[in-house]
Protein backbone atom coordinates (compact mmCIF):
# COMPACT_ATOMS: atom_id res chain seq x y z
CA UNK A 1 0.00 0.00 0.00
CA UNK A 2 1.36 3.29 -0.30
CA UNK A 3 -0.19 6.85 1.44
CA UNK A 4 -0.12 10.11 -0.30
CA UNK A 5 -0.21 14.17 0.70
CA UNK A 6 -0.41 17.17 -0.92
CA UNK A 7 0.48 19.95 -0.86
CA UNK A 8 1.17 23.49 -2.84
CA UNK A 9 -2.23 24.34 -3.17
CA UNK A 10 -3.38 28.35 -2.59
CA UNK A 11 -4.86 30.65 -4.46
CA UNK A 12 -3.36 32.31 -7.45
CA UNK A 13 -3.98 35.52 -10.08
CA UNK A 14 -5.35 34.18 -13.59
CA UNK A 15 -1.77 33.81 -15.40
CA UNK A 16 -0.07 32.71 -12.86
CA UNK A 17 1.78 29.68 -11.33
CA UNK A 18 1.71 27.44 -8.46
CA UNK A 19 3.74 23.47 -8.50
CA UNK A 20 1.48 21.36 -6.23
CA UNK A 21 3.56 18.21 -4.79
CA UNK A 22 2.54 14.79 -3.60
CA UNK A 23 4.41 13.30 -1.12
CA UNK A 24 4.08 8.92 -0.77
CA UNK A 25 4.70 6.64 1.80
CA UNK A 26 6.41 3.50 1.73
CA UNK A 27 9.58 1.73 -0.33
CA UNK A 28 7.66 0.80 -3.01
CA UNK A 29 6.63 4.40 -4.51
CA UNK A 30 8.83 3.87 -8.08
CA UNK A 31 6.66 0.94 -8.95
CA UNK A 32 3.08 2.99 -9.02
CA UNK A 33 2.04 4.75 -12.03
CA UNK A 34 1.32 8.06 -10.55
CA UNK A 35 -1.53 11.01 -11.88
CA UNK A 36 -2.97 13.99 -10.52
CA UNK A 37 -6.95 14.46 -10.86
CA UNK A 38 -9.08 17.34 -9.99
CA UNK A 39 -12.50 18.00 -9.16
CA UNK A 40 -14.35 21.52 -9.51
CA UNK A 41 -17.63 22.06 -7.66
CA UNK A 42 -20.84 20.42 -9.20
CA UNK A 43 -18.39 18.39 -11.51
CA UNK A 44 -17.10 14.63 -11.44
CA UNK A 45 -13.64 14.40 -10.86
CA UNK A 46 -11.04 14.40 -14.37
CA UNK A 47 -7.95 13.20 -15.26
CA UNK A 48 -5.14 16.04 -15.74
CA UNK A 49 -1.69 14.20 -15.82
CA UNK A 50 -0.45 11.00 -15.73
CA UNK A 51 3.67 9.52 -15.50
CA UNK A 52 5.26 6.59 -15.44
CA UNK A 53 7.40 4.47 -12.75
CA UNK A 54 10.58 5.55 -14.30
CA UNK A 55 9.23 9.25 -15.42
CA UNK A 56 10.28 8.71 -18.74
CA UNK A 57 6.44 9.00 -20.18
CA UNK A 58 3.93 11.76 -19.34
CA UNK A 59 0.49 12.25 -20.54
CA UNK A 60 -2.04 15.10 -20.28
CA UNK A 61 -5.25 16.16 -20.47
CA UNK A 62 -6.25 18.67 -23.77
CA UNK A 63 -7.33 21.03 -21.32
CA UNK A 64 -3.82 21.39 -19.59
CA UNK A 65 -1.51 20.59 -22.32
CA UNK A 66 1.36 23.11 -22.94
CA UNK A 67 0.62 24.64 -19.49
CA UNK A 68 1.37 21.78 -16.51
CA UNK A 69 4.03 19.41 -15.97
CA UNK A 70 4.38 16.33 -14.29
CA UNK A 71 7.00 15.18 -12.85
CA UNK A 72 8.26 12.94 -10.43
CA UNK A 73 11.36 12.16 -7.77
CA UNK A 74 11.58 8.49 -6.62
CA UNK A 75 14.47 9.22 -4.67
CA UNK A 76 12.21 11.80 -2.81
CA UNK A 77 9.01 9.43 -2.99
CA UNK A 78 7.47 12.67 -4.64
CA UNK A 79 5.22 13.42 -7.83
CA UNK A 80 4.54 16.83 -8.71
CA UNK A 81 2.56 19.18 -10.80
CA UNK A 82 3.94 22.18 -12.08
CA UNK A 83 0.98 24.37 -13.35
CA UNK A 84 1.64 27.68 -15.77
CA UNK A 85 -0.47 29.91 -17.06
CA UNK A 86 -3.46 29.05 -14.92
CA UNK A 87 -7.26 30.26 -15.56
CA UNK A 88 -10.01 30.66 -13.81
CA UNK A 89 -11.18 27.45 -14.83
CA UNK A 90 -8.29 25.56 -13.16
CA UNK A 91 -9.90 25.64 -10.26
CA UNK A 92 -10.79 22.56 -8.37
CA UNK A 93 -9.63 20.33 -5.51
CA UNK A 94 -6.39 18.63 -7.27
CA UNK A 95 -5.80 15.15 -6.08
CA UNK A 96 -2.66 12.07 -6.50
CA UNK A 97 -3.52 9.21 -7.42
CA UNK A 98 -1.30 5.87 -7.36
CA UNK A 99 -1.97 3.00 -9.57
CA UNK A 100 -0.34 -0.36 -10.36
CA UNK A 101 -1.48 -0.09 -13.81
CA UNK A 102 0.07 0.90 -16.62
CA UNK A 103 -0.98 4.14 -18.41
CA UNK A 104 -3.74 4.49 -16.03
CA UNK A 105 -6.19 7.26 -17.65
CA UNK A 106 -9.32 6.58 -15.87
CA UNK A 107 -10.27 6.98 -11.96
CA UNK A 108 -10.84 3.57 -11.61
CA UNK A 109 -7.32 2.57 -12.36
CA UNK A 110 -6.15 4.40 -9.41
CA UNK A 111 -6.18 2.18 -6.28
CA UNK A 112 -4.91 4.70 -4.05
CA UNK A 113 -5.81 8.86 -3.26
CA UNK A 114 -4.74 11.79 -1.15
CA UNK A 115 -6.79 13.87 0.45
CA UNK A 116 -6.76 16.70 -2.03
CA UNK A 117 -5.36 20.56 -2.12
CA UNK A 118 -7.41 23.51 -3.25
CA UNK A 119 -6.12 25.21 -6.34
CA UNK A 120 -8.20 28.50 -7.05
CA UNK A 121 -7.41 30.95 -9.77
CA UNK A 122 -9.16 34.19 -9.60
CA UNK A 123 -10.03 36.47 -12.90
Amino acid sequence: QVQLVESGGGLVHAGGSLRLSCAASGRTFSTYFMGWFRQAPGKEREFVARISWSGGSTGYADSVKGRFTISRDNAKNTVYLQMNSLKPEDTAVYYCAASNLPLAISRREYAYWGQGTQVTVSS
